[in-house]
């Protein structure tokens, strides 16, 4: 029977900031019973060898993985090499490292952070493996010389873990629904979010790198619309709030053609207050969009007397005042 061709069609890969993990160390590997036979004495004693220890699964903190997209749902270790005659102990298991981006955290499945790898290179043990057993030549003793007894090697822990990325970007764009921060995140990197016209194009966040002529490069992301009730779960929920926590400067994208373009603002701050008192005391500043519209540039000028923070008036469709954009950025970056 002839298998249903691929499609050509490239896959979407998400930006994935939460991932629930079972973690399994390696089995260690059996002791042998064995007795040593010589053509002198066919007596010569045991001679069965230890096994070797099962391997650790270890998490290491490295930038060069941006999400958890590519951990699987089980990370499990090898098991070590059981004993062998003539005294040979198994061989130990490698350990498996699992890269994780910087700013991981660990959590039990109490919820209690039991790890936060915060720096290039650290490690965390999630997973021990087991010890190998002895051979029937460790039991050798004055009263026993030929012991019919040898260890199984301990099995590895099985632990349960959440996985999740403190800080997702440096940068994060909020807004309501079509506002343009996909098509703004289009326009500074190149990153390729989907863009229509309808609400909640964004599903899940999406992460640019947005890089400058000293190739100083910045995380941006841009998050699913919000809107009025989102604290209380309704829209695209809860969930997406919980993505700005992970932003450490925050971008208020405001459609600089609508009516009262204000009221948006206001809207979007009242649900990031009720949801975290901390979210409103980042940096942050408003992006007015689609200023090539008619009536724009009217609404950005009272948008600007109606807010207490900085007003970058752009088009990310026509690339507008972009640049500015990107400075002021690196500006707030810095600080």
């Amino acid at each position: 029977m002839s298998k249903k061709p691929k499609s050509d069609k490239p896959t979407t890969q998400y930006f994935v900031d939460c991932r629930h993990v079972r973690t399994i160390g390696g089995k260690g590997g059996d002791g042998c019973i064995s007795f040593l036979r010589l053509w002198c004495n066919e007596n010569a004693g045991p001679d069965g060898g230890d096994g070797g220890n099962g391997g650790h699964v270890v998490l290491q903190a490295t930038q060069d993985v941006k999400d958890l997209n590519h951990l699987t749902s089980l990370l499990r270790a090898d098991d070590g090499e059981k004993g062998a005659t003539k005294d040979c102990h198994g061989k130990n298991a490698n350990h498996t490292v699992v890269k994780v981006p910087i700013g991981t955290i660990v959590r039990n499945p109490q919820g209690k952070v039991v790890g936060d790898l915060d720096t290039e290179g650290m490690m965390f043990v999630a997973a021990r493996g087991g010890a190998g057993g002895k051979g029937n030549h460790f039991f050798k003793s004055d009263l026993e010389q030929a012991p019919q007894v040898a260890e199984f090697g301990a099995t590895g822990e099985d632990t349960a873990y959440t996985l999740e990325l403190r800080s997702m970007a440096h940068v994060g764009f909020i807004g309501l629904p079509n506002a343009g921060k996909s098509t703004l995140l289009r326009a500074i990197s190149r990153a390729r979010p989907k863009v229509a016209a309808y609400p909640f194009t964004t599903l899940k966040p999406h992460l640019g790198m947005v890089q400058y002529d000293d190739y100083e490069q910045i995380a941006v992301a841009d998050l699913p619309g919000l809107i009025e009730g989102s604290h209380k779960n309704k829209g695209l929920g809860i969930q997406f709030l919980k993505h700005a926590e992970r932003c450490n400067t925050l971008l208020f994208v405001i459609d600089a053609s609508a009516d009262e373009p204000w009221l948006h603002y206001h809207t979007l701050l009242h649900e990031l207050s009720m949801f975290s008192e901390e979210l409103v005391t980042r940096p942050r500043f408003i992006i007015a969009n689609k200023i090539d519209l008619p009536g724009a540039e009217r609404n950005v000028e009272l948008l600007a007397h109606h807010v207490d923070v900085p007003v970058i008036p752009i088009s990310a469709k026509m690339g507008t005042n972009i640049a500015e954009m990107l400075h002021e950025i690196r500006i707030v970056y810095e600080a």
